[in-house]
């Protein structure tokens, strides 16, 4: 391993807590580094308030880390364009303490969604449900559990690596047994941040687990004529709202208040088990990728959310262990996961931010080339084993 500074900055096991941390990439020595940097603040007034905030910065790219919110992804630019969106929460990141998961009839976890990235699960991910005397609520708890171990951790030695790992446990007595390991590694002068992330059974049992990624998009890569471009093998609607928009299900319209979300369930074909997804703009200038294995995601879920500038403007590009289905549905067909004693499973995404014509136009024939293996087949409503039919 390349020689390597670390600094812990939160570490509860060890009463370790720094409220404000500065790391000068010029600092370091290598000259690479110079353009570098890492802070951590807490935020202060409205819901935001007591919520920690990492900010990297790798020269071309800076993306912001909430390890009050769960490890998400809050949000990123590069060279000017943002990755995120405008949520009408207005004051987040919101801390947990202000989201209610049961509120609402079990939706209250949207009081505080406004990430660029935010994990879904681990218990359940789906659709908010009810097993015996047990409710379950919409996109389940790990995005609203701070985190008690985050360190930064930067290479000394080429690539020079900046990583920001943390720990997250969502575990109880007769619940929850599965401890999430996070790092996000970027380079310098890179457009692209890297999430792996190691789920890791931490009772003497096995444990059953789900997890979504909830990657949110809006302006300047959301607007009207912007496309969704993946190598599909399959696209389903969910319901009968998704049914209307289906003809158009990888093209975008303008704002329009009032918009009822789609959501559309997709297998995607892969190239060495990697496989990749994008949001461009209608210029085809700017350009936002993902790209990630399909044996730790093998599910894919595209969110259309339209809706007004302050109702929420945003889509959803949402790699998955499962379709976020109510969990007795999704368990039946088996898309969750069991991890025996001392079992662990491992996602990794990179995010890509891209500008200029040719950079985007290089993607989309990448993109292409795996869409070769077959023409998607478009189902004209919800069926099996995707989503419940009638």
């Amino acid at each position: 391993m390349s020689e390597r500074r670390s600094f812990v900055l939160i570490d509860a096991s060890h009463d370790v807590w720094v409220e404000d941390f500065t790391l000068d990439g010029a600092d370091l020595g290598p000259p690479a580094l110079g353009g570098c940097g890492v802070t951590k603040r807490r935020l202060r007034g409205g819901r935001r308030d007591g919520v920690d905030l990492i900010r990297v910065d790798n020269g071309a790219l800076a993306f912001q880390i909430v390890p009050t919110r769960g490890m998400g992804l809050w949000k990123a630019a590069c060279g000017g364009d943002r990755a995120g969106w405008d949520s009408p929460t207005r004051d987040g990141p919101v801390h947990p303490a202000f989201v209610q998961p049961h509120d609402l009839g079990g939706i209250g976890w949207l009081e505080g969604f406004d990430e660029l990235m935010v994990r879904c699960g681990l218990m359940n991910n789906g659709a908010p449900y009810r097993e015996g005397d047990a409710a379950y609520p919409l996109h389940g708890r790990i995005g609203n559990i701070p985190a008690w171990y985050v360190a930064v951790h930067v290479d000394l030695e080429p690539p020079y690596a900046i990583t920001v790992e943390g720990r997250v446990s969502e575990s109880f007595l007769f619940g929850g047994g599965v401890e999430l390991a996070t790092t996000y590694t970027t380079t310098p002068g890179s457009n692209a941040v890297t999430v792996r992330d190691e789920f890791a059974n931490v009772k003497d049992q096995a444990v059953e687990m789900q997890v979504l990624y909830h990657w949110n998009f809006g302006p300047p890569h959301l607007e009207e004529g912007s496309r969704f471009v993946a190598p599909l093998k399959t696209v389903v609607p969910r319901n009968p709202r998704a049914v209307a928009g289906l003809a158009a299900y990888d093209a975008y319209g303008p704002p329009e208040p009032g918009f009822v979300e789609q959501v559309y369930f997709c297998d995607l074909h892969a190239e060495g088990g990697r496989t990749a997804a994008m949001l461009r703009n209608r210029g085809g200038d700017k350009a936002v990728v993902l790209r990630y294995g399909v044996d730790g995601l093998p599910c894919f879920s595209l969110w259309k959310n339209t809706g007004g500038l302050r109702d929420g403007y945003v889509t959803g590009l949402e790699p998955g262990v499962n379709f976020p289905n109510p969990r007795p549905f999704e368990k039946a067909r088996g898309r969750v996961t069991s991890l025996p004693v001392g079992g662990r499973h491992v996602t990794e995404t990179t995010l890509e931010i891209v500008a200029g014509r040719d950079a985007v136009a290089r993607v989309e024939a990448e993109i292409a080339r795996i869409q070769a293996q077959g023409e998607p087949v478009v189902h004209p409503g919800p069926c099996e084993p995707f989503a419940a039919e009638g």
